[in-house]
């Protein structure tokens, strides 16, 4: 049967969460290490996000403090960059990278980048499909209907799309923010390389995110007959 205590489920997903584990005690490490780090500049992550919005002519786009620890985060429906307090009022080299890579995608947003607006058309229907998919796909199960469960693969499958469409925009945005921050002389010598460091760590929490999808997706196809050609436990 599929679920939580199937063997073969733990099989496919332990792996993936010690990667999810091992990512996010990178994140707080590099973060905790970098944001020790004063910026020689001496720019709060505000001020360096929206000299870097000005820099690129964009300036309907707000620059807010928002509660929360890491809680950084572009919404494009409002045009909004909020950062959270430790790197709103920040001036190290964490606070700068993060407050940078947000600005980044306020710039992809911005120029059109066209992964971005297929990430946005598909993120609506990835948070519905988040919330349905397993339920249905369990229903499915003990219900011995094997519609429903194509169904509920189906939808899960929008979420997977939805998280490796994510990482290429992830990457690009922090791609812009080391381009940018040296290029505007924000980041001097040892800070490119903390900047590198806490993005790249960041990084790895949506590539253990999407594996994690990838993989319970491919459990679910095995599991109920989909994929191989095998036969679905009653």
């Amino acid at each position: 049967m599929l679920g939580l205590f199937d063997p073969v489920y733990m099989m496919f997903m332990l792996p993936t969460f010690l990667f999810a584990l091992w990512a996010q005690f990178m994140v707080k490490r590099r973060y905790n290490t970098w944001s020790q780090y004063a910026l020689s500049s001496g720019r709060t992550g505000a001020d360096i996000a929206r000299q870097m919005l000005r820099a690129n002519n964009v300036h309907d786009v707000a620059v807010e403090e928002t509660e929360g620890w890491l809680s950084d985060h572009y919404s494009p429906l409002e045009k909004v960059l909020r950062l959270s307090a430790d790197v709103y009022h920040g001036r190290s080299v964490a606070a700068a990278g993060i407050a940078a890579h947000e600005a980044g995608h306020a710039l992809q947003h911005a120029t059109g980048y066209a992964i971005m607006n297929l990430w946005q058309s598909l993120a609506k229907p990835a948070a519905v499909a988040s919330n349905l998919a397993f339920w249905i796909i369990m229903i499915g199960t003990f219900m011995n209907a094997l519609g429903l469960i194509k169904i509920g693969v189906v939808l899960f499958s929008i979420l997977v799309v939805f998280q490796i469409i994510t990482l290429p925009v992830e990457f690009n945005a922090s791609s812009r923010a080391k381009n940018l921050l040296f290029q505007y002389g924000i980041i001097h010598g040892e800070e490119r390389e903390g900047v590198a460091a806490v993005l790249g760590a960041a990084a790895m929490t949506y590539v253990a995110a999407a594996a994690s999808s990838v993989a319970q997706l491919v459990y679910f196809l095995l599991r109920s007959g989909l994929l191989g050609g095998s036969n679905r436990e009653e």
